[in-house]
């Protein structure tokens, strides 16, 4: 009787799975995102709008992943704000994380100004047939949206997914525990489990990305497809342009000044995060990997990483910013608008306050356009012609747009961790062990 373990007969079945599901976990998770992401390109391609026919398999990984955001946000706030040795150091963290987030979107809106100016997407462009898409009621003011930091209902604001609110109750919170002390160490010890566990939900769910991805890509490529692209050619073109310079080249350059690390390190680490906000088109749903990446890639300590990258969900809108500034160019360029050097400037201003107030979901950017719009002169018929010729095929240009929005979130987390000493560089260096 042959013995069934030699080369020449198959492996039974269960061997055969095993290997196979051994070589799977095996293989980095970048490494199956990306086939993933491949596949899912070649998918759509065959399939065409029948890919939408598994939409449904991104659909649930992207609630899986939004179903972390706010209990990830809760825990690790409260417990890095309680593992902090001082107070004040939140208040220095704090002021760090704003003014660079700030500082980021402001580049971000004057490279969008400038793209649009030097290429010109918007000349010759015909609306003709652009059904009008109304934007809705105008984004919140500045001192509105600072006012509903504060929830009425720390509850309802984590049952609404308030994230602004949850943070600012989580912050409270953290800081009772540690202005507490030693009675409140047995609370401390809760959320300091609580953050562990998310974290490990976080890995497992991360798990279903590669599938979730595929789903996601196929269908995008199916329904939109590359034809999509000939009426925009130049403004998308402009698009990846801009997401490129502000990701490559000015996250780079701070990750390289002010942290004074090797750039590649961080570009090789921090790409489950980018193929993530990639496919889902939300700062929201990459929240829960970039959190697992800083800390577990980057080396970043759970202190700062629960402090800077949940605020710079809300905060943080480099792409929003970029976008909406090169769309304010295309649009007067579509319209005839000659823009002065004070145009320029109010766009600039204006952009970067209310990319702030974006809703960190597909296509947000859109429906805050007119706020930006209306300082130049472009009225609201014009901007509901602007949206309509957009909207189309705005997912494809919002999936490169989320890319910047996630790689300023985890740049700025490690130049505050480098300024804090909270960042172990061994670990940032090394290769992350999958």
């Amino acid at each position: 009787m042959t013995d069934p373990a030699t080369p020449h007969d198959p492996a039974p079945p269960k061997g055969a799975v095993g290997r196979v599901l051994a070589l799977w976990f095996g293989t980095a998770l970048w490494k199956r995102i990306l086939l993933g992401l491949v596949l899912g390109v070649i998918t759509g391609l065959v399939l065409q709008e029948r890919a939408a026919d598994i939409k449904w398999l991104g659909d649930a990984f992207v609630r899986l992943i939004r179903m972390l955001v706010v209990p990830l946000v809760f825990v690790t706030i409260v417990a890095g704000v309680a593992a902090m040795a001082e107070p004040r150091r939140l208040g220095a963290i704090g002021l760090k994380t704003i003014g660079l987030y700030f500082g980021l979107m402001l580049i971000a809106s004057a490279l969008g100004l400038a793209i649009g100016t030097v290429l010109q997407p918007g000349l010759g462009v015909d609306l003709s047939a652009a059904v009008p898409v109304v934007t809705g009621a105008p984004p919140p003011s500045f001192a509105e949206t600072l006012m509903n930091i504060i929830p009425l209902n720390p509850i309802a604001a984590m049952g609404s997914g308030d994230v602004l609110a949850v943070i600012f109750f989580a912050l409270l919170l953290g800081i009772g525990i540690l202005v507490v002390g030693a009675p409140a160490d047995p609370l401390r010890r809760v959320f300091d489990a609580g953050s562990a566990v998310m974290l490990q939900i976080t890995y497992f769910v991360m798990e279903m990305a590669p599938f979730g991805v595929f789903a996601l890509i196929a269908w995008v490529t199916g329904t939109s497809g590359p034809a999509a692209f000939v009426s925009v050619f130049k403004l998308a073109l402009c698009v990846v342009i801009g997401c490129a310079i502000q990701t490559l080249l000015v996250h780079g350059a701070l990750i390289r000044l002010l942290a004074r690390l090797p750039v590649r390190p961080f570009f090789r680490d921090v790409t489950d995060a980018i193929v993530v906000a990639f496919t889902t088109s939300s700062s929201s749903a990459t929240l829960p990997v970039a959190m697992r990446v800083a800390q577990r890639n980057l080396g970043i300590s759970p202190t700062v990483a629960s402090t800077t990258l949940p605020i710079g969900v809300t905060l943080s809108m480099d792409g929003t910013a970029m976008y909406v500034a090169l769309l304010a160019m295309f649009a007067a360029q579509v319209f005839g608008v000659d823009l002065t050097m004070v145009d320029y400037l109010m766009v600039i201003l204006t952009t970067t306050l209310v990319a702030i107030g974006t809703a960190p979901v597909p296509s947000a950017s859109l429906f805050i356009l007119a706020a930006v719009l209306s300082v130049i002169g472009i009225g609201a018929e014009q901007t509901a012609l602007i949206v309509g010729f957009i909207l189309p095929f705005d997912r494809p240009l919002d999936m490169m747009r989320t890319v910047p929005n996630c790689t300023s979130d985890l740049s700025v987390a490690v130049v505050v961790a480098r300024s804090e000493n909270e960042l172990d560089e061994a670990s940032y260096l090394a290769r992350p062990v999958e």
